[in-house]
């Protein structure tokens, strides 16, 4: 079976990691966000991935030069221009010839849901696309979903106002569809799944959903980019080649190839990226240090801040909550 993976987005609000390559080439603990997608898929039985590319189309080629990616073939289809979530899809689905029931997902999304649960909806359901969703406390950043009781699909509402949404189910970018799901976008147009083809599938009834409380993070945000780290390491990890000082203190953190963190400097709650180096008496607290970054002498970060590949912070900097450099 073939899965549809979108990895074509900027990766706007993981800036200024992003600046240097796709945010699924970003690592999650030991290897790239994409290795975790694309392997969760082929434990599914996906034999292969149809990677619908746009930004930085080389990156994902130059680290899978022999089309494979976690035991799983890939097939590159780069999209000449930004064409949105369902344009993509469909782009990609065209492509790569793909003409039976497949698995369309956000690349950015690492979960555990139950794909063959999904499937069996979907065709018990003779479904033209089946959804998986998940509550959520705040639905107001998310496709909201109402379902009837066998999961036929009654309303879908995209990023509802606060305090207005009609249900706390929320689209989690998980899809079975069949390529008829897809008839109404042109080829080569601009489209969304969630605001056009959705609602136009639930008008001809043909829109199934199965809801899940379990393990998925959209990993968009240094905010969730972090929960991730932790949750498939168990709260931290430090590799091998890393050399981390006798009297520094890394606690909760996920520390990456080839780091070095000096003499008294402290290290909580934060990723370091493969070849960050963190100065002596630093203390990096709940932030994201990029590839090869240096962060000096003294120097603190909190709040969230994200420091960018290869970005030298002075001596006695203290960042709280910021990004550097800061993306035009």
């Amino acid at each position: 079976m073939d899965a549809v993976v979108l990895v074509g987005g900027f990766g706007t609000r993981l800036r200024p990691l992003t600046l240097t390559r796709p945010k699924q080439m970003l690592p999650v603990v030991d290897r790239p966000m994409i290795e975790h997608v694309v392997g969760r898929l082929g434990e599914q039985g996906i034999t292969r991935a149809v990677l619908s590319l746009g930004y930085r189309p080389d990156a994902f080629e130059a680290a899978y030069p022999q089309n494979r990616c976690a035991g799983v073939e890939l097939f590159y289809a780069v999209e000449p221009e930004p064409l949105d979530t369902a344009g993509a899809i469909a782009f990609a689905a065209r492509m790569a010839e793909v003409e039976d029931t497949f698995i369309a997902v956000n690349g950015d999304v690492i979960h555990q849901f139950p794909l063959a649960d999904l499937l069996s909806l979907h065709r018990q359901c003779d479904a033209l696309a089946t959804i998986a969703l998940a509550p959520v406390a705040d639905p107001s950043r998310f496709g909201v979903v109402v379902c009837e009781p066998d999961g036929q699909v009654r309303e879908f509402v995209e990023k509802p106002p606060v305090g207005q949404a009609p249900s706390n189910q929320i689209n989690v970018g998980i899809y079975a569809l069949e390529p008829a799901a897809l008839d109404s976008v042109a080829e080569g147009a601009r489209a969304s799944i969630e605001r056009e083809v959705f609602p136009q599938l639930v008008d001809r009834g043909g829109m199934y959903a199965l809801a899940w409380d379990g393990f998925w993070v959209d990993t968009g945000t240094p905010e969730a980019y972090l929960e991730v780290q932790k949750a498939l390491s168990d709260g931290g990890w430090v590799d091998s080649t890393a050399e981390i000082a006798s009297d520094a203190a890394v606690e909760d953190s996920i520390v990456m190839e080839g780091v070095v963190v000096a003499s008294e400097a402290s290290v909580i709650d934060s990723a370091l990226l493969p070849g960050a180096r963190v100065g002596r008496g630093a203390v990096i607290e709940r932030s994201i240090v990029g590839y090869g970054a240096e962060i000096g002498a003294s120097a603190r970060l909190s709040g969230l801040s994200v420091v960018g590949d290869g970005t030298a912070i002075p001596p006695a900097t203290v960042l709280y909550g910021e990004r550097v450099p800061v993306a035009d």
